[in-house]
């Protein structure tokens, strides 16, 4: 234990060493003292300068549309490899052969089905022509038999009022008969009062009664005839409504016949449609026998190998990297950053390898990093529990390096409002997030 007490102070005790004393009186403890207060007041002032909030993210560099990406070219059917026409590395156009494959389905083995095929085609045509001429010829047939018709009722009808006509004459001839009668019986009874009165002879009335007789005689022939011109009448009649039913019959086999060949010739023409669609498919399949580049680029790898390998359809070929791509980058931000990240915002890239020199509160102290604007956000999100921000090069900046190559790393910040560096420390002391950010619109736009 230490005596410490008041009659025997450390101070007094020390400062009796000569050391101590000298110690006290060097003058760098006073420069020491003046660093350390003007680091305090820098540190004071730097509190409150002006600090940009930003959104960090990390993602890889990738085309701008999505024809540009490098993609693999996939056989649409199954075939065996026969010849490669390129190698990894070598630089094709569009249209350009890569790999020609040949038949492994036995319904397609057949040399010659193209040329069979389009045969009957050109077959079933001529089929269908020939019924298109048999429609047409029970057309005039049906037409020939309206004609007829017209002309046969026309004259039945004619026959019908010649009928009527005599019926007519025939009765007024009965009724000039009957009056005939009248008169005879008439002369033939006052021929009998004068003879019994002794005035007219016997003789006389003997002709009366002869004359009588005769007349009575014409009246059961022309009423004979009277029925004889009504049963023409009735017999005309009948004719009319025989010829009706006779060319109606002939009419309803025609167009019977006439809907038959109609029928199959709309049967032929489908059979023809169908023969010219498979026509067209073995057409098209003969030109899938040759796998074609769909548009210029580098063969980036051969994901298939060898000759005489059987592969089936929608195989994977190869690889190929478009020659001509807009450059963007891909990066991915949390779910809590995502209200602050709008499109046609400013963003600073840089790039992995590339010289970089970063300061995220102070963009434009920053060395290496080129100008991006946003050209899209995913709303939903990724695997990686992020979601997908796409940055295109931005315009009015210098533009980005030409020897990045897609795939290749990036880092971003996305630029947010300027608050006081004390507030930023405080924030993420914290673990609050960025202030809520809404970008200004001009007014005219919003307009």
């Amino acid at each position: 234990m230490l005596n410490i007490s008041e009659k025997n102070k450390i101070t007094e005790n020390i400062e009796k060493y000569s050391t101590i004393n000298d110690l006290s009186k060097r003058p760098h403890y006073k420069v020491l003292n003046k660093i350390i207060l003007g680091i305090s007041i820098l540190g004071v002032v730097i509190l409150f300068l002006p600090w940009t909030q930003n959104i960090s993210g990390s993602g890889a560099v990738t085309t701008l549309k999505p024809d540009q990406r490098p993609q693999t070219i996939h056989t649409a059917i199954a075939g065996r490899i026969e010849k490669w026409f390129v190698k990894e590395g070598d630089f094709v156009n569009k249209g350009d052969t890569i790999l020609f494959i040949s038949e492994t389905k036995e319904e397609y083995l057949d040399p010659n089905l193209v040329e069979t095929t389009k045969n009957q085609v050109e077959a079933k045509k001529l089929s269908q022509q020939s019924y298109g001429g048999k429609v047409n010829s029970l057309s005039a047939q049906i037409q020939a038999i309206e004609n007829e018709k017209k002309l046969k009722l026309q004259q039945a009808k004619n026959k019908i009022k010649q009928s009527i006509l005599k019926v007519k004459s025939d009765s007024m001839d009965l009724v000039a008969v009957r009056t005939q009668v009248k008169i005879a019986t008439t002369q033939f009874n006052r021929s009998l009062a004068l003879n019994k009165e002794g005035l007219k002879p016997l003789t006389d009335v003997e002709e009366k009664r002869l004359k009588l007789q005769e007349v009575d005689a014409k009246i059961i022939t022309q009423e004979n005839k009277l029925l004889a011109s009504e049963n023409e009448l009735i017999n005309a009649k009948v004719e009319v409504n025989r010829i009706s039913a006779e060319y109606s019959e002939k009419d309803s086999k025609a167009r019977s016949d006439q809907f038959t060949a109609l029928s199959n010739q709309y049967d032929t023409k489908a059979e023809v449609n169908k023969l010219e669609n498979q026509y067209a498919n073995y057409k098209i399949r003969n030109g899938m026998y040759y796998i074609k580049a769909p548009q210029s680029g580098y063969i980036n790898r051969a994901l298939q190998s060898g000759i005489g390998e059987t592969i089936k359809e929608g195989t994977q070929i190869v690889s190929i990297m478009p020659s001509k791509y807009d450059i963007a980058v891909e990066t991915y931000v949390s779910p809590t950053d995502l209200p602050l990240v709008h499109k046609g915002e400013k963003v600073r890239v840089w790039f992995d390898g590339w010289p970089t020199i970063v300061f995220s509160g102070w963009p434009n102290m920053s060395y290496g990093t080129f100008g991006g604007k946003i050209v899209a956000v995913e709303t939903f999100i990724s695997d990686n529990g992020k979601f997908r921000v796409l940055i295109a090069p931005d315009k009015e900046e210098d533009p980005w390096p030409k020897q990045i190559s897609v795939g290749s790393g990036a880092q971003t910040l996305a630029l947010l409002d300027n608050v006081p560096v004390w507030f930023e420390l405080w924030r993420k002391l914290n673990g609050f997030p960025p202030n809520y950010y809404q970008p200004k619109v001009n007014q005219k736009e919003s307009k």
